[in-house]
């Protein structure tokens, strides 16, 4: 018997690194290059393989540790003789001898040593005579591990979809370089030849500039906000082909109406806002129209209509747009949504809102109505398929009923977008008139 101490490798600049799984236990049998752990820090997370078969015998280890190179991770149990997996930062294996087995005699080394793989071969593209027999099939269940899983899922890559990529890992492991890789061959594809006819998009690579060389310049990271969200909408934007339609809604008698119950919502501590109106409107548009109040399943063959009315609003922040969640709008008045605009923006800018608070939305509203602009188009929040952009409201002249005289009203500029492949044109204007009456006549709002 032969009890060996891994250790975590040289893992680059990274020190400190949490681990979030620990993937065996006491008593497992390991196979060479068998992951162990999965680490993560804020720019990468990767898998800690085996470096030779054995047992576990004990581990030292457990999620939510702090590890760094040279940290213990178990002990192996190695009947066999061992044998090295690829170069590819392989664990260092430290000798371990039991107190009762200090004074045995020493093992005199293997005979033929087996060599090293030569330095010149850059450590991934080694080759890997285990993963070279496991035997690739678009449908067959991925390999890979779940923060692997979680970056794909960052890029748009849900479901079955790890299916479709070939891993190129220790015994087909998919890793994160191919799930980039694989991301990037299907946007370079004529749109209609990726996974699905609806993922291709056909434009050259971004090409690398020096800006230093035209002036001075000042690079600033992209927070962690920014970066999810632009994987998200880029996401979004290439998948679900938008239409926008936009149009304009009499808010002149809402407007003045909102103004007289300013004073009872200060008593009430609430800051009574147009965007509290617009979410009863909203709510009121998606039961005339269902199909607005859905989402597309998985496998984009059925249509799911939800029953439940929670409505999302895009909030800017320091770090970036996030989208709180107001839950069972249809079953509170103005002021009660006020208030929960309120306490959701404050946490939100605070860096205090809760990952559930984003979670379940059926409608996004994004306002840039303190801001200015006329109309803009906004990208959908899937799996939602639609969303209300408003811009900033301005007087206009318009006929009066009577069609004698024009009239200085104050009209809201909407931007609706929708995904083509649940809504049709006639529907999305349909939806706009409708808001638009809700929101020009306060006596069917309230109703």
């Amino acid at each position: 018997m032969s009890i060996k101490e891994v250790v975590v490798p040289d893992i680059g600049n990274f020190e400190n690194v949490e681990i979030i799984e620990v993937m065996v236990k006491p008593g497992d049998s390991l196979a060479s290059d068998d992951p162990i752990m999965t680490v993560e820090s804020d720019k990468a997370a990767m898998d800690i393989p085996a470096p030779f078969a054995g047992t576990v015998k004990e581990l030292r280890i457990k999620v939510g540790d702090k590890v760094s190179a040279g940290s213990p991770m178990l002990l192996l149990d190695t009947a066999a003789e061992e044998k090295p997996g690829p170069a590819v930062a392989a664990p260092v294996v430290k000798s371990f001898v039991p107190p009762a087995a200090e004074a045995a005699a020493a093992v005199p080394p293997p005979t033929h040593p087996v060599p090293e793989a030569p330095a010149t071969i850059p450590p991934r593209h080694r080759p890997d005579p285990v993963a070279s027999h496991v035997e690739f099939a678009p449908g067959k269940p991925a390999h890979a591990s779940p923060a692997v899983r979680r970056f794909a899922r960052e890029l748009g890559i849900e479901g079955e979809g790890l299916n479709h990529i070939r891993g190129s890992g220790p015994r087909g492991r998919i890793t994160r370089e191919d799930v980039q890789a694989w991301v990037k061959g299907e946007l370079a594809k004529p749109r209609g030849e990726g996974l699905g006819g609806a993922t291709g998009l056909a434009v050259p690579p971004a090409p690398v500039i020096d800006f230093s060389q035209f002036g001075e310049i000042d690079t600033q990271p992209l927070s962690r906000i920014r970066k999810l969200s632009g994987a998200n909408l880029h996401r979004n934007w290439v998948t679900a082909p938008h239409v926008t339609q936009f149009d304009e809604a009499d808010i002149t008698d809402l407007e003045d109406f909102r103004k007289s119950m300013l004073e009872e919502a200060a008593k009430r501590g609430v800051k009574l806002t147009l965007l509290a109106f617009l979410m009863k409107a909203v709510v009121n548009a998606l039961r005339a129209f269902p199909q607005f109040n859905a989402s597309l399943a998985a496998e984009g063959e059925n249509l799911v209509l939800k029953k439940y009315f929670h409505v999302g609003f895009a909030c800017d922040t320091p770090d970036g747009l996030v989208v709180p969640v107001i839950r069972d709008v249809n079953k509170k008045d103005v002021l009660d949504i006020a208030r929960e605009l309120a306490d959701l923006s404050e946490l939100a800018r605070e860096r205090k809102l809760k990952v559930d608070a984003m979670q379940g939305g059926c409608f996004t509203i994004s306002s840039l109505g303190g801001i200015g602009g006329t109309a803009f188009t906004p990208i959908i929040n899937c799996p939602e398929v639609a969303i209300l952009g408003v811009s900033r409201a301005e007087f206009k002249p318009v006929w009066d009923k009577a069609g004698k005289v024009f009239e200085p009203r104050l009209m809201l500029p909407l931007s609706l977008s929708y995904d083509h492949r649940v809504i049709d044109g006639a529907d999305g204007a349909r939806f706009t008139s409708h808001l638009r009456a809700m929101l020009s006549d306060v006596r069917r709002l309230l109703l």
